[in-house]
């Protein structure tokens, strides 16, 4: 469960990472000899599937009567195109027509690296820095013959929004493309599914290899360098991690505090990677030494609410249930209700895919009904301020017999891999 974005973009952004978490830099020059590359069967979305998508795309537009959508760099840029980029001040996005081709607008001297990634037919209009991307934008949607609004991709930030609209002619028939892009990206195909797969094979084995090798004394850093050297050798691309240590351990995303290993600590580790694309998200806790009772038992608490949110997953449900179902037994149990403290704070699971955390989610609110090869995470940790806290992740897809877990549940406190 992180807060940070997990795209990997050809070109990587300075994004700030939240407290207690550690992004990927260079891979750390020395790989474990004992680990092999697992991702070679792993194949990219093909660019017959991407045509398949826009295509979706386009009849859904046609439908809601939508003229056009407008979609920043990012996933679902990359989802409808399979142009992978990044966002900064210089601006490259699409114009989706309700049908025909798109029109994608990219810097200049960015023009051939956009070409690279490009999978469906696409009508690239580079600009100049002296030059206004949002002209060329506007000018496209001026052009299509289609009436109807302009959706908006949801996560497009705000200033382009805003002088596309301006630069045609003030228009302000604009919608939420929200709707248009779930209906696309939360159902995965067999080929993302597959590279979830082989993202979470090589997550939870490189938490075995970590596993094995935390010694009194290590700081958060020496696990995560363990951590990453393992994800790289085995082929993965890192994406994300949190250690927590100790108290650390019940602040979800992490302390400043510094920690280290000693006898009774709690270990978290938190921390997923990409595979063309698709990531994986996996948490596993457990104790240096020998737990107490009262870790035994925080333990055994959430892995019974994992037990529960797939028990309670089931098709035509909504994904709020799922959140409620574990609530409830926590609440049974005497942790404190309404996300409180101590408690179940965040919600059950998130959906996963191109994007580390995407719709649906399993928080009581969302009402959005299961489908089949809809993808989740299932993490109900629960944190007590001041002394520890617990959560077990795993990921899992929706099919018409209930859930398909990625990797296995973890078995107990002395096996949490």
């Amino acid at each position: 469960m992180s807060l940070i974005s997990r795209r990997s973009f050809v070109a990587a952004s300075a994004a700030a990472a939240p407290i207690g978490a550690l992004m990927a830099g260079p891979a750390p020059a020395a790989q474990t000899p004992a680990l092999k590359p697992i991702t070679g069967s792993a194949q990219p979305i093909t660019a017959q599937e991407h045509a398949a998508r826009l295509a979706k795309l386009q009849a859904l537009m046609q439908k809601r009567g939508t003229a056009a959508m407008l979609v920043e760099a990012g996933s679902s840029l990359e989802y409808f195109t399979g142009v992978r980029w990044w966002r900064s001040e210089r601006t490259t996005a699409a114009l989706i027509p309700a049908s025909g081709a798109p029109v994608i607008v990219t810097p200049y001297f960015e023009e051939p690296s956009i070409r690279e990634t490009l999978k469906v037919e696409g009508d690239v209009r580079p600009w100049k820095e002296d030059e206004s991307p949002f002209e060329l934008l506007a000018a496209a949607l001026r052009a299509q013959a289609a009436a109807g609004a302009l959706a908006i991709e949801p996560t497009t930030r705000f200033f382009i929004i805003d002088q596309v609209t301006r630069a045609a002619n003030n228009r302000r028939d604009v919608v939420s493309g929200a709707a248009l892009v779930s209906g696309c990206r939360e159902i995965k195909s067999p080929a993302e599914l597959a590279l979830m797969q082989v993202a979470n094979d090589v997550t939870i084995t490189a938490l075995k290899h970590v596993h094995g090798r935390v010694r009194a004394g290590m700081h958060t850093h020496d696990i995560m360098e363990l951590l990453v050297t393992a994800t790289t050798g085995l082929g993965g691309n890192h994406d994300f991690s949190l250690v927590l240590l100790n108290e650390a351990s019940a602040f979800p995303h992490g302390s400043i505090t510094p920690q280290r290993v000693r006898e009774g600590s709690v270990i978290l580790i938190d921390t997923g990677c990409t595979v063309h694309g698709y990531g994986s998200d996996i948490s596993r806790t457990w104790v240096f030494g020998q737990p107490s009772a009262r870790q035994r038992e925080v333990w055994n608490t959430v892995k019974r609410g994992q037990e529960i949110a797939l028990q309670t997953a089931r098709v035509g449900i909504e994904a709020g249930e799922v959140d409620k179902a574990v609530r409830a037994f926590y609440e049974e149990q005497g942790w404190t209700r309404d996300y409180g403290l101590p408690g179940l704070s965040h919600r059950t699971g998130h959906g996963i895919g191109l994007d580390g955390h995407e719709s649906p989610y399993l928080v009581r609110s969302d009402t959005t009904p299961l489908a089949p090869n809809m993808c989740f995470s299932d993490e109900p940790g629960l944190y007590i301020p001041g002394e520890f806290g617990v959560r077990l992740e795993d990921c899992w897809y929706m099919t018409e017999a209930g859930p398909k877990l990625f990797t296995p549940l973890a078995k107990s406190l002395d096996q949490p891999v």
